[in-house]
């Protein structure tokens, strides 16, 4: 046996150790996933549940086409306000601070005009340089129409860049290019301490890592649900203000869902008290429902034993690759200061990726050169893990 085959059948030995001891084993049996592929792009796409589309059948069989219009008074019109709580646990927040609404830009472009409105005489809002490109663009068209500029400034920077003329800091939690992981409650209290608001953008981070909004004291938040949350291809996002800011919570988008009386059809705005007031548009009830179907599988999930678990993929991911891939340009941290992705720099790119897929490995490419692995640890397996090396030492 080549040293290559003992090297390999050496990790297959652990992977399988790893995967009969893992807590959260069970939970893969609740995902509709072909058994023929290794899914590893949960952070752009999350596995379906296997129970959800039952349920989004049941809603348009029985609520839709039963119910009729009588849906929107039996729980449909709540269901922003309803699945919100059902997220809060997931980002550490106390009940009535999340909303379901919308897609993440436009909450982002919400939070963001409500967030400089809530801080005058300030002229700057600081972005996180290597931020999402969508969050860049909203944030450059809401100083474009405040009056503001837009500062990127690299988030190991930001406590030193924040300062008097700073309304609001907007910061992504996990990269999504490296997968590394910032610091929280350092970064806002940096933030804070210049007299500016925090904005963050949880894309990456929210059910993968637990994530204590309130316990860090952040002023808004705003993330998607179709990733580590599973709520389906363009499922709605969702909005968290902080209870101290709702009442005075200026939203640009003053749409008839934000309305204190929406049904009242007045002429003039009045928003809603509390976290309502962050809705404005008619709620996706299809995508929203199969989101609230999706959330089932996060009952009982112990967010610190799903954290250990992502950490602990991550760590076999390096592992494999120092066996396999020796050399390979990794820029995650291998330390703990990371979310739940391993990117790897590959010359071949996009060709490199279709290769994998070709093989039944589904990860993802961001140009001009990173793969990414996303590792659900709900349904992600160590072996799984060890595949996605060795096929990716294969096509290389």
């Amino acid at each position: 046996m080549t040293e290559s085959a003992v090297r390999s059948e050496s990790l297959a030995d652990e992977a399988a150790a790893l995967d009969a001891a893992d807590p959260l084993a069970a939970k893969r049996a609740e995902f509709d996933l072909d058994p023929q592929v290794a899914y590893f792009d949960g952070n752009s796409l999350g596995a379906p549940p296997k129970h959800v589309a039952e349920r989004v059948s049941q809603v348009v069989r029985e609520q839709w086409g039963r119910r009729l219009i009588r849906s929107w008074t039996e729980g449909w019109w709540e269901a922003p306000q309803r699945v919100g709580e059902r997220i809060a646990p997931l980002v550490g927040a106390a009940a009535g601070q999340v909303v379901v609404a919308d897609s993440t830009s436009v909450d982002l472009f919400k939070v963001l005009v409500a967030a400089v409105r809530a801080n005058p005489g300030r002229d700057e809002v600081l972005v996180d340089a290597a931020t999402f490109p969508t969050d860049g663009y909203v944030a450059d068209q809401v100083a474009r129409l405040t009056g503001h500029t837009v500062r990127r400034v690299p988030v190991a920077e930001l406590p030193g860049a924040v300062s008097e003329r700073t309304a609001a800091v907007l910061v992504n939690h996990v990269d999504y290019v490296s997968g590394r992981l910032h610091d929280m409650p350092s970064v806002t209290e940096a933030v804070h301490a210049a007299g500016a608001l925090a904005v963050w953008d949880l894309c990456h981070s929210v059910g993968a890592i637990p994530v204590r909004l309130d316990a860090c004291d952040v002023d808004f938040a705003v993330g998607c649900t179709y990733k580590f949350l599973n709520g389906g291809p363009g499922s709605p996002a969702f909005v968290y203000v902080a209870q101290r800011h709702q009442a005075e919570f200026d939203q640009p988008l003053a749409g008839w869902a934000g309305h204190a009386d929406p049904f009242g059809m007045e002429p003039g705005y009045r928003g809603s008290a509390g976290i309502a007031r962050a809705r404005a548009g008619t709620p996706d009830i299809l995508s929203m429902l199969a989101l609230d179907a999706a959330l089932d599988v996060w009952d009982g999930v112990d967010l610190s034993v799903l954290r250990a678990k992502g950490l602990a993929l991550g760590d076999f991911f390096f592992r494999c690759a120092d066996e396999l891939l020796p050399g390979a340009d990794i820029p995650t941290p291998r330390e703990h200061t990371r979310g739940h992705q391993v990117s790897v720099r590959d010359p071949g790119g996009q060709q490199t990726m279709d290769a994998l897929h070709e093989r039944g490995v589904l990860g993802d490419f961001r140009p001009p050169d990173v793969l990414r692995f996303g590792l659900a640890p709900l349904y992600t397996t160590y072996a799984e893990v060890l595949r996605a090396v060795a096929v990716l030492r294969e096509v290389r």
